[in-house]
């Protein structure tokens, strides 16, 4: 039973890592593409978008070295 649960946690995790990067890619990509047209600026969802990207990426690590 412990096997099953740390392979369901892992698998949580990747589905975060994989979920981080692809909001904070998407992020980093609306703030080159969109016109500011709200009042955030563009330089904060640049920001932002680094932070998930690297928060994902760091994830990913973790998985990769717990699943191997």
């Amino acid at each position: 039973m412990e096997k099953d649960e740390k392979r369901g946690r892992a698998r949580a995790q990747l589905v975060c890592a994989v979920a981080l990067v692809a909001l904070g890619s998407g992020l980093l990509i609306a703030g080159f593409v969109v016109s500011p047209i709200g009042e955030i600026h563009g330089s904060v969802l640049v920001s932002f978008g680094e932070i998930l990207t690297f928060a994902g990426a760091v994830f990913g690590i973790d998985y990769r070295y717990k699943v191997s």
